[in-house]
């Protein structure tokens, strides 16, 4: 008795423990569903040993979590009324009140630095002394604001536009943990509407920490809407093929729990809900249908022949089961093979997904035969979709093409070929934050408008190590901060730099009694001068701690970059590292740039070669099933050029689409890959069989595995293609494309197997159809008898 058939007499002579135990086990898992926790943090796609990382730890170790503002900005020539004005800074008192806010800087916290001459030092002055009361009043703060105190501008104004913003300054503490959402969905979002439903005021909000808690409210949000849309889409395609309400509820059933076990196990090993992660639910749905489709078309048509349910039932384990397995393992190879990049975040994507993969289908293939063996015999009407005509002229079409039009076939294969390595030459590569962000919400409007207001609002920070104590504050040391801050002020893709240069500068104005001309770097006298008022006042050494640290030997430079991908940051990258090359001697100071911003954009490009692995692991570890399967050198090379080829074209498509190379786009070959294989396993299993079967006849055996595979392969290619589908209905850019590239890959290499494998087989006949393909495989997946196995 082989390995088969003593699993079949095991799953039918203990149905009822084995119902138990996937209860258990599903029950088990649901308990973990409650510690899926959601990504805080923007996703890390290097190495932590990346220097890219430890520079970026080190900056964080100096002067703290960077990411922790949020930025509050009024475009509206009525805030600067009396009523207006003063509940706008009354609204930042009263945010500055709470306990998840370190502090607020908005236009009436603002203090003067005045030069009190008796004392030989600098203090601090409101830059108003009581709440205006007239237009007139508030018009004169404005122009004191706006005219004399260029310190704060493209902080807290923007003059050409009357744009006024206050800044929020979040607990570091609190940043990367669920209290962020808490206080950003229970505060302040409450607090702004009532102020703009108050005052009729609209006001734009921003800031990383605010734009990841909204973006990730986004994947929550649509992580249901996906396993719904999954869940309705393939039941309507699987009723249009099967016509039987009894056999698609046992297919959503089984799917429905398999969603079940992927929260569970996201859960169980603690990982965090990303972009990514929220795929996977929906794509269990998706990969699990076609399982079903294969067991139940068996079942019915074993059912047809002789009608005997146990001996149909038997079947559908011994002889589907085992190709179900192997096309299951392949699939999961192709998500497996993230496992060994050294992205954390692609290892938790590959892990969750294989093992849910190879989950659902021991679902299936338990659930199925067991919840049939309760039920009467299907009735006639069930069976009829076996025999419908239109699927019997599909076949027959591609049948035709195979016999009459091979050379046409090639042809056209090869010039698809040409055009899309023509393509592939176009591709991007794209890094952005916040490109595949939903484009139609508030916050993704919000992030336009402070772009084109205040030039940014990602992060840039270059950090100066001086190798001395107090070496930040050498006037050599300012000049050469100087030089590289009119470097930056000259590339538009960045906002006007944040340093302690800010501070010495203003310092000066004030030393000459606020006059705004003076506001610019001391000379060596003056800055002996200012210094010895500085050393005597402890005003502004608040804002002083952000920029230099304690020791007074390193300074950071902070910037803010507009959404631009990684072509163009690269060109800013190379400009800046001459610019601190030329100005920074390597003897005295170390620079390095650093940020949230510019670490996702570097792990971007990481990830390229990632894919480069990944795929090659894909295609190495699904040669190894071939060659494991049917022992043929000439049969593995032979089965990858069907599957290849569809790469290939999605590939050129992205280039002439302007589809870039980004962190979502990236899965689509190795996942396309690895489903798209199964039709050539289908496919090259029921080969050989009928080579035997007809006595090494080629071109006979071509045709029946044709007609014979043909139409399981349509079915589950349909389901496939209107599954991934799904995605396309995402708010996600990134999500979108995924959806979109992976339907069309698969679309064309459902044709690819069913017309240009056969082609390749017939015109190859003698040099592939030797007798090594007739040796026993390792796993004999179909039958021996020659009885159809996945259809009829």
């Amino acid at each position: 008795m082989d390995f088969w058939t003593q699993v079949s007499r095991l799953i039918l002579k203990s149905r009822y423990i084995i119902l138990v135990i996937i209860a258990a086990f599903t029950y088990f898992l649901s308990t973990q569903m409650q510690y899926m926790r959601f990504s805080y943090t923007e996703a890390n796609l290097l190495p932590e040993n990346h220097q890219v990382n430890i520079d970026y730890n080190k900056f964080l170790k100096i002067f703290g979590e960077e990411g922790n503002i949020i930025i509050l900005a009024v475009q509206d020539s009525t805030i600067f009324t009396p009523n207006k004005f003063n509940a706008w800074n009354k609204l930042s008192k009263n945010l500055d009140s709470l306990k998840e806010i370190e502090f607020t800087i908005a236009v009436g916290d603002i203090k003067k630095l005045v030069k009190n001459t008796d004392e030989e030092k600098f203090v601090t002055e409101p830059l108003y002394d009581k709440k205006p009361e007239t237009v007139e009043e508030v018009l004169a703060i404005k122009h004191e604001l706006f005219d004399n105190l260029p310190f704060f501008d493209n902080f807290l104004y923007n003059k050409k536009t009357g744009t006024i913003r206050s800044v929020i300054y979040l607990d570091k503490d609190i940043v990367n943990t669920a209290a962020r959402k808490d206080f950003i969905f229970n505060v302040l979002n409450p607090t702004i509407k009532k102020f703009e439903k108050d005052y009729n005021i609209d006001i734009r909000v921003s800031g990383m920490p605010y734009i990841r808690t909204m973006n990730a409210q986004n994947i929550i949000d649509e992580i249901g809407m996906f396993v719904g849309l999954a869940l309705g889409i393939t039941a309507l395609i699987f009723f249009f093929f099967f016509r039987s309400i009894r056999a698609t509820a046992i297919t959503l059933l089984v799917v429905s729990i398999g969603v079940v076990w992927a929260f569970g196990f996201i859960g169980l090993f603690r990982y965090e809900i990303t972009v990514l992660m929220a795929l996977i639910p929906p794509l269990i749905i998706v990969i699990g249908v076609p399982n079903a489709i294969f067991l139940i078309n068996k079942y019915q048509q074993e059912i047809k022949k002789h009608g005997n349910q146990a001996k149909s039932l038997q079947r559908v384990i011994t002889k589907v089961g085992n190709a179900t397995l192997m096309t299951n393992v392949t699939t999961a190879s192709g998500f497996a093979t993230f496992i060994f990049t050294k992205s954390q975040l692609l290892k938790e994507f590959g892990t969750i997904a294989s093992i849910n993969i190879l989950a659902i289908f021991v679902l299936a293939l338990l659930i199925i035969p067991i919840i049939y063996s309760f039920m009467p015999l299907p009735k006639e009407k069930h069976l009829k979709h076996l025999e419908r005509k239109w699927i019997e002229k599909i076949v027959t079409w591609m049948e035709s093409v195979v016999r009459n039009s091979r050379l046409a076939v090639y042809s056209i294969t090869v010039i698809l070929i040409i055009v899309s390595m023509i393509g592939i030459y176009k591709i991007k590569v794209s890094g952005s934050l916040i490109e595949d962000m939903p484009k139609g919400k508030e916050f993704f409007k919000d992030i336009e408008f402070f772009e084109e207001e205040f030039g940014g609002i990602m992060p840039l920070e270059i950090i100066i190590d001086t190798k001395k104590e107090d070496g930040v504050m050498s006037l050599a040391t300012l000049k050469r901060m100087e030089k590289l801050d009119e470097t930056i002020e000259e590339i538009p893709q960045l906002s006007k730099p944040i340093s302690v240069l800010n501070i010495v500068k203003y310092s000066k104005q004030a030393f000459y009694n606020g006059l705004p001309n003076y506001y610019e770097l001391p000379n060596s006298q003056e800055k002996n001068w200012i210094l010895n008022y500085t050393k005597n006042s402890s005003a502004n050494t608040h804002l002083l701690d952000n920029f230099v640290d304690s020791t007074g030997r390193y300074a950071r430079i902070t910037t803010f970059m507009k959404d631009i991908g990684t072509d163009k940051m690269t060109v800013i990258e190379d400009r800046l590292q001459q610019k601190i090359d030329k100005e920074f001697p390597k003897e005295k100071y170390d620079v390095s740039m650093t940020g949230g911003a510019l670490v996702f954009l570097k792990g971007t490009n990481y990830l390229i070669n990632n894919l480069v692995i990944s795929l090659s692991l894909a295609i190495l570890l699904i040669a190894i099933f071939m060659a494991f399967m049917f022992r043929s050198f000439r049969m593995i090379l032979i089965s990858l050029i069907p599957n290849i080829f569809p790469l290939l074209i999605t590939a050129g498509l992205m280039g002439y689409l302007g589809v870039p190379i980004k962190p979502s786009t990236i899965l689509v070959f190795s996942i396309a890959f690895g489903i798209s294989v199964d039709d050539t396993i289908h496919f090259l299993a029921k080969y050989r069989q009928e080579l035997m079967a007809n006595n090494w006849r080629i071109k006979q055996s071509v045709y029946a595995a044709l007609r014979e595979t043909g139409v399981s392969m349509f079915y589950t290619s349909i389901v496939l293609f209107f599954g991934f589908l799904v995605f396309t209905v995402s708010s996600f850019g990134g999500t979108i494309a995924l959806g979109g590239l992976v339907s069309i890959t698969l679309l064309f290499a459902m044709v690819s197997n069913l017309i240009l494998l056969p082609s390749l087989l017939l015109s190859l006949e003698k040099k592939i159809a030797s007798k090594e393909i007739l040796k026993e495989p390792v796993l004999d997946i179909l039958d021996p008898d020659g009885e159809n196995d996945l259809d009829d």
